[in-house]
């Protein structure tokens, strides 16, 4: 299904990569990172609902995956600004449908690790390939200084928007 863009352009429209240059404004942010956001959560969508999953659910298996320590019950609230109540119940969803394990290897007993499951794993990517391959083709559209900068920025606003309060829940 081609886009709003792409219809545009293929009708005589504007290209943005004719020359012209591009609106660095707050609202030209504003809109393409809610198309993003748009487009990456149909995605979410669809593969929750393939594998009968609540979109919550996708969220936590990729903070799982994305963690950059062995992911906790706790860690996981925090993250997604659950309740305790709405955590175990997404866990334990998510360990009935394979696609995560819980695992105590901590001295402390007490303490439970998240770990994605790996055939979850392999389905997720399989499903999840279409994105990968649209990310690398927008990629090859760019410098390496110029993905450098667009890293650095989307590092700077997911900092920025860590910062922001959760919900009280």
């Amino acid at each position: 299904m081609a886009t709003a863009d792409e219809t545009e352009r293929s009708a005589g429209g504007p290209d943005p990569g004719a020359g012209a240059p591009e609106d660095t404004g707050l609202l030209s942010f504003a809109v393409r990172l809610r198309r993003m956001n748009g487009e990456i959560n149909r995605l979410v969508q669809g593969f929750a609902g393939e594998h009968g999953l609540h979109p919550t659910d996708v969220q936590a298996l990729a903070a799982i995956l994305d963690a950059d320590e062995p992911m906790t019950p706790g860690r996981l609230r925090g993250r997604l600004g659950l309740t305790s109540g709405a955590v175990t119940a997404c866990v334990d969803r998510l360990e009935r449908a394979g696609h995560i394990r819980r695992v105590r290897e901590s001295p402390d007993r007490r303490v439970v690790h998240l770990h994605y499951a790996a055939d979850a794993r392999a389905t997720a990517r399989d499903y999840f390939r279409p994105l990968a391959e649209a990310t690398e083709a927008a990629r090859t559209r760019f410098t390496e200084e110029e993905l450098a900068t667009v890293v650095r920025f989307l590092t700077a606003i997911n900092d920025e928007l860590a910062l922001l309060p959760s919900p009280e829940r």
